[in-house]
């Protein structure tokens, strides 16, 4: 039996063709976009972030790192320790709270790792860093052009370990981290302990028919280490020019700190702002208004649950009005809500919050109240008959 012929259109058969053709390279151009979207980081610890895996014994003397890539994913350059967790220094014990190893950053030492980005986002990264024996330590976090130094004279958390966020705009694809110890001290390896390194894409909060501020549950932050118990500093603007809160800014001169649900108490969500230095320590957002509007400020005042007791007060403004609102803490959760309604004289009001007092722990560590749920509407003003 004869195999049946297919005759056909010749110029049907190379129309056909070119469709063909172009649906293919159109596909193509949708994988690869897709495939550098998902190649570029979004959220998470960063390769060998926590330095599990460390160099070789071939490539260490003592505890120094001599191989300037001994570290995995890691580049690393002048005098750096791998730190093992109950490692002696001295009469010092030196504690890894994340997993058993560390990196210690001697005098004008550095660490760095290459990172593929989206060009034009934001990013925050989030480092764990302790002091070691020198007082006035500070830390150099860099992403060209970007770079800010976080000073470490004063620790937030009982263990001597404190999480900092550090956000900067990707002018590239790839980007280079950079973390680098500035200090000059007599001793080379009094330097700060890094540990537990990530990063997280930032997304631009938008404004809704439902608040006229951005980002006022404070959902939208840096990256929150899901195993430690301390939180995230936030540092002032003089330090960081983009915010890892979107929205806010942090004018002072100390830090704020962000903390979660899984190990704070949170008066909503899943995320809120700690005012841990009292008038040092402030939060602040510029909001679009019209002259002679009036305008509700509402808002949540409570305590972390972080056994920070005593009588607190935070201070709400919104440009020339402001309340104090008072909370005494117990140390165990609970909240408060308030309300400031002001009438608008700019075309811009500045609102800010801050702790009128400090606040310690029974062991000396920084605390204060909780802001969260912080919502900005207009209201109409009542008719008169």
């Amino acid at each position: 039996m004869l195999p049946r012929l297919l005759l056909s259109n010749p110029s049907a058969d190379s129309f056909s063709l070119s469709l063909t053709m172009l649906a293919f390279a159109a596909l193509s151009l949708l994988l690869c976009a897709a495939g550098h979207v998902a190649f570029a980081f979004t959220d998470g610890l960063l390769p060998n972030g926590n330095f599990e895996y460390g160099p070789k014994p071939s490539e260490m003397k003592g505890t120094v790192v001599i191989g300037r890539n001994a570290i995995p994913n890691w580049e690393i350059s002048g005098f750096v320790e791998y730190i093992k967790s109950g490692q002696k220094q001295g009469d010092m014990l030196l504690v890894v709270p994340e997993g058993a190893f560390a990196v210690r950053l001697g005098n004008e030492a550095s660490i760095k790792q290459k990172v593929k980005v989206l060009k034009g986002m934001y990013y925050s990264i989030t480092f764990s860093a302790a002091r070691t024996c020198a007082q006035q330590e500070k830390l150099n976090v860099s992403v060209a052009p970007d770079s800010g130094v976080l000073p470490m004279q004063t620790m937030y958390s009982s263990n001597g370990w404190d999480s900092y966020a550090w956000a900067f705009q990707a002018d590239f694809d790839e980007v280079e981290v950079v973390i680098h110890n500035p200090g000059v001290e007599e001793d080379p390896a009094c330097g700060p302990l890094i540990d537990s390194i990530a990063i997280r894409a930032l997304y631009p909060p938008r404004l809704t028919n439902k608040n006229l501020l951005k980002n006022g549950d404070f959902e939208e932050g840096p990256y929150v280490f899901p195993n430690t118990s301390w939180g995230v500093l936030i540092p002032p603007n003089i330090e960081d020019d983009h915010c890892p809160l979107p929205g806010w800014m942090v004018e002072s001169l100390k830090a704020v700190k962000y903390i979660d649900s899984v190990h704070f108490a949170v008066p909503s969500g899943k995320r809120a702002v700690e005012l841990v230095a009292g008038k040092e320590s402030a939060l602040a957002q510029v909001v679009r208004t019209v002259p002679g509007k009036v305008y509700t400020l509402t808002f949540a005042v409570g305590d972390a649950s972080s056994d920070c007791q005593g009588s607190m007060v935070v201070e709400a403004f919104a440009g020339q009005d402001t309340i104090k609102v008072p909370f005494e803490s117990k140390g165990k959760g609970g909240y408060k809500r308030a309300v400031l309604r002001f009438t608008a004289v700019s075309p811009r009001t500045r609102i800010m919050f801050l702790s009128t007092f400090y606040t310690t722990r029974i062991d000396g560590s920084l605390c204060g109240p909780v802001v969260d749920d912080v919502g900005l509407l207009s209201v109409r003003r009542p008719l008169h008959m």
